[in-house]
């Protein structure tokens, strides 16, 4: 179940910085009742925004796919392995 929180919280930045590291998700922050910001630890952002490149990265590997672009398989792979440490 997400973390959520009213924006006056924000004031106790240690406990919040140890509330982000333990939750493993992001912390979502309300301002008036309404969803505002989002709080996530550097090792979850890190990882989501590799995550996104991969994502970023298949969707090419599909267009070019429709448009009959094609390469070897392993190639493909052992590239993005090496690309994304995987």
């Amino acid at each position: 179940m997400p973390r959520i929180i009213p924006i006056k919280d924000l004031k106790n930045t240690a406990e919040i910085s140890k509330m982000v590291h333990e939750a493993e998700e992001p912390v979502y922050v309300t301002k008036n009742g309404y969803g505002d910001m989002v709080i996530m630890s550097v090792e979850m952002y890190e990882s989501t925004m590799k995550r996104l490149k991969m994502y970023h990265e298949l969707e090419i590997s599909e267009k070019n796919i429709e448009e009959g672009k094609m390469k070897d398989a392993e190639e493909s792979l052992g590239m993005l392995r090496k690309k994304y440490e995987l």
